[in-house]
């Protein structure tokens, strides 16, 4: 040990006043990387993960603080423990995301839209901004505290991953796994492009649900527009109502623009508690229509361009925008005596998470992913039963295991992954065409006259490869072959499928094997009132803000404590504070030892036989087997709240109370024996808390063992306590 520096602990803890400098300390260790980890030769056992990759869209939120806060404390216990630790950082594009906002910019600030830029215009400028937002995220990934291996760091567009992503696309087009076809997708009329399921965003709405007469029959709608093209009506097959109607009849209904011939269609799908348990459908404008109509090969008609506008099957309609020409629809029914009644209706309307336009369903030829064609080298499973496997046999194991029942069911309806985005800002998919002829290869084809699609690839493709594209494949690296799988993935709950079932799809088909051990799913941060953060409430945290305020210690406490895996999170500005005081709690007990000399070179470690004293030590011990043991379980919750509970109610308010009776000995009842005795308990006990609150609360452990107790060896890379 160095000499102590007392003036570390002159007043209070000042959070501000030291978390830069240390960080700048870790950073500059390099021990971040475990290829400098001391004693790295004897780190045989792994421990990795890769953090979920931010949007380069915005700044650090709460959702993003909390995954830190998680990793970054399971990541300093192994490394502490003496594994072979790596973390790896990294971004996500975002595609429409990004692009949007920096057309949005373009707009407000030049009136220009992308297509007066020009597509090179365009990226160049979209790229530039995910430079600046980068480095404006990972600059409060530091501030977390976050010990990431920046050397590391990967990026979803950049050379590396789009080398991923152009040979993985190549494998599964040359496979017959990625098809282009015409099927139902979610389209964004004002966007103009196709977007994932998890950029689909339902608001609900109050509307009016028509009930209109179909023949004999009465159906519901609170879309008139889409009717043009209802030439199906469908029933269960067991509703005795219905049953003198048989399967394929026909017959002729009064309709919008006069008399169709309708066909009766029996599908178990109908729920016959329903309405009347009769309704038509319009195949090309919604799934479940769409799923039915391929059931029952019936016909597709499309009733609504892609700008949001009726066709000219809908005669004297044609070319209203669906909002507008809902009324008139209305109106021409109700003067032919074909609406029975209107009520006031509230449901959830699919819109653009981006754009704000709502989801317009079409049947559009765009790039697929088949999900249950067999694989020869994959002993003849689907993409989906390789991902049906990885979790029932346990090679994933999901906490809480409760989400595995919601895992199963998601992937056992799930339909071919549509891929291809209309948007500039992406991974380009890399297919050419010339002539007729279609070319797909990781580079451009040779000679003139090719021309490359247009589309880029769906976000989520890219960042499904993430376990392994971030450790170099498609070459086979010295990282892949010893990090891969890896050993943890943390995220929220809310991505289950989109990114997480995606992983595991990519990687036991591209790799053959699970891309992580274990999936550990945090939940949402609400506010104080259980609330959803939102800017339209003014309930939005800011992680940033409560760091330079309270520190990135009681942030990170205020995460962990009592935020069960897969349960939302309750947090308020009084909880962030109450953890600020913890912080300054463990400062002002180091500086009563000192005063009472409990560093001084000449207290022994070794404890005299003091009954009392070795008592409180199989506390000690006790609490180091429990909160090893959480660890290891990834109980974070459990092991924080155990920490601070006896930091606080036994160490300072029990045993420092009852010790400085002992220390000051006022009325001489204690022997030099007993008073050392103490001294060296008291010394194990701080010694051994700083090391078990190290990965919870990073800064203040480390500037009381660093700079105040002069360790020479820091105390991120210090041996764990053993029982």
């Amino acid at each position: 040990m160095t000499k102590i520096n007392k003036e570390i602990l002159d007043g209070g803890y000042n959070p501000t006043k030291f978390e830069k400098g240390i960080y700048e300390k870790w950073e500059k260790s390099g021990y971040f990387n475990p290829d400098n980890l001391p004693d790295k030769e004897s780190r045989t056992e792994k421990f990795n993960l890769v953090v979920p990759p931010p949007n380069v869209t915005g700044t650090l939120h709460m959702g993003h603080a909390a995954m830190l806060a998680i990793e970054d404390t399971a990541v300093r216990f192994e490394r502490m423990r003496g594994k072979d630790v790596l973390w790896i950082p990294g971004s996500d594009s975002a595609s429409i995301a990004t692009q949007s906002k920096v057309e949005r910019d373009i707009s407000k600030n030049e009136g220009k839209s992308r297509h007066d830029l020009g597509r090179e215009e365009l990226l160049k400028r979209v790229n530039a901004f995910a430079v600046d937002s980068k480095a404006t995220i990972f600059s409060q990934f530091r501030a977390m505290g976050a010990s990431l291996d920046w050397s590391r760091e990967a990026y979803t567009m950049d050379q590396k991953r789009n080398l991923a992503v152009v040979t993985a696309f190549k494998k599964m087009y040359d496979d017959g796994l990625i098809y282009k076809g015409n099927r139902i997708v979610n389209w964004d009329p004002k966007g103009q492009t196709t977007i994932s399921d998890d950029e689909v965003v339902y608001k609900e709405e109050k509307t009016k649900l028509y009930y209109f007469k179909y023949g004999p029959f009465t159906i519901s709608t609170a879309r008139p527009e889409t009717k043009f093209g209802d030439k199906y009506v469908v029933m269960h097959p067991e509703d005795k109502r219905y049953k003198e109607y048989k399967h394929g009849d026909k017959l002729k209904v009064e309709w919008i623009n006069g008399e169709i011939e309708a066909t009766i269609i029996k599908d178990e799908v109908i729920d016959m508690e329903f309405g009347t348990g009769v309704m038509t459908i319009t195949p090309w404008h919604s799934k479940e229509d769409f799923e039915i109509a391929k059931r029952h090969n019936l016909n597709f008609e499309q009733v609504i361009d892609k700008y949001g506008k009726l066709l000219p099957m809908a005669e004297e309609f044609s070319g209203l925008k669906i909002t507008d020409a809902r009324s008139k629809i209305v109106e021409k029914l109700k003067s032919k005596n074909l609406v029975e009644k209107e009520e006031i209706y509230t449901h959830n309307i699919a819109t653009a998470e981006r754009s704000g336009g709502n989801i317009e369903p079409q049947i559009m030829e765009q790039w697929f992913i088949d999900v249950n064609k067999k694989i020869k080298d994959r002993n003849d499973k689907s993409l989906k039963e390789l991902m049906l496997d990885a979790v029932s046999s346990k090679n994933i194991l999901i906490n809480p295991d409760r989400f595995e029942k919601t895992y199963f069911n998601w992937i056992n309806n799930l339909h071919d992954w549509c891929i291809s985005r209309q948007i500039w800002f992406g991974h380009r998919i890399p297919v050419w065409y010339k002539d007729g002829e279609v070319f797909c290869d990781v580079e451009a084809p040779e000679g003139s006259g090719w021309v490359q699609d247009e589309d880029t690839l769906d976000t989520w493709f890219s960042s499904a490869l993430w376990t392994f594209s971030t450790l170099g494949w498609p070459e086979n690296t010295l990282d892949l072959q010893k990090y891969h799988p890896t050993t943890l993935l943390e995220t929220g709950y809310d991505i289950l499928f989109f990114w997480i079932a995606r992983m595991i799809m990519m990687s036991t088909y591209l790799l053959g094997e699970a891309p992580f051990k274990h999936v550990y799913l945090h939940g949402l941060v609400r506010d104080g009132k259980g609330q959803k953060m939102s800017k339209s409430i003014g309930n939005i945290i800011d992680p940033v803000d409560l760091i330079e305020k309270y520190g990135a210690d009681a942030v990170r406490m205020s995460l962990m404590v009592g935020n069960a895996p897969g349960n939302d999170l309750k947090l308020s500005e009084d909880k962030v504070k109450g953890y600020k005081h913890f912080a300054n709690k463990i400062w002002n007990a180091t500086k009563f030892l000192e005063i009472k000399n409990v560093f001084d070179e000449n207290v022994t470690e070794e404890i005299k036989k003091v009954e009392k004293d070795e008592l409180i030590l199989r506390e000690l011990t006790d609490l180091v087997k429990e909160i090893t043991f959480d660890l290891e379980k990834f109980n974070f919750h459990l092991a924080s709240d155990k920490l601070y509970q006896f930091f606080w109610k036994r160490f300072a308010d029990e045993i420092i109370e009852d010790s400085k009776i002992i220390l000051n000995n006022l009325e001489n009842k204690f022997s030099l024996e007993e008073i050392n005795s103490r001294k060296s308990t008291l010394k194990i006990l701080l010694e051994t808390q700083l090391k078990l609150l190290h990965p919870f609360m990073p800064f203040v452990t480390e500037v009381i063992w660093s700079e105040f107790l002069g360790k020479e060896k820091m105390l991120m890379v210090t041996d764990w306590p053993k029982v």
